[in-house]
């Protein structure tokens, strides 16, 4: 089995329905777990929140936060993690915000620079990644990541 597999099936076991906030993996989260016949049992949805106006818009992510430590950062993260949790009314969510490449780079945040926050209720947990692959790569590393760090905090 796979991630997506073991997500789905630890979801459907806790009767719990998940979300996702995502910048940098572009809806790529989403479209894995629909992928899967029967998602619609666990999974409510995304917002694909590209842009910071959308962060801050529909996810709630504070604009302080935004202009004092970018988007690709933790406190942001974890705010896009809480506000999908809100707004799409499930239980838990991961997000998603990061460098995919080939260029966006920045000082201290070099091209695969991924922050992941993973969200249940109104508990939140986060990591900086750092993958070193394509823009295709970087993308699907971070959407493999994400899953398994929502698995691996719900089996807690």
């Amino acid at each position: 089995m796979n991630i997506v597999d073991n997500l789905a099936a630890l979801l459907l076991e806790k009767r719990l329905m998940m979300g996702t906030a995502e910048s940098c993996t572009g809806g790529m989260i989403a479209h894995l777990i629909t992928s899967k016949a029967g998602s619609s049992a666990y999974f409510k949805g995304s917002v694909v929140s590209y842009c910071n106006e959308v962060k801050q818009q529909v996810l709630g992510v504070s604009a302080k936060d935004l202009l004092d430590y970018g988007a690709v950062s933790q406190p942001v993260v974890e705010q896009m993690a809480l506000g999908a949790v809100r707004v799409l009314g499930c239980d838990c969510a991961v997000a998603t915000s990061g460098i995919a490449g080939p260029s966006g780079a920045v000082p201290g945040k070099p091209v695969g620079t991924v922050w992941i926050a993973a969200a249940y209720k109104d508990e939140v947990t986060s990591r900086c990644f750092h993958f070193s692959a394509d823009r295709a790569g970087n993308i699907e590393a971070a959407s493999e990541a994400a899953l398994t760090m929502l698995y691996q905090w719900l089996c807690r």
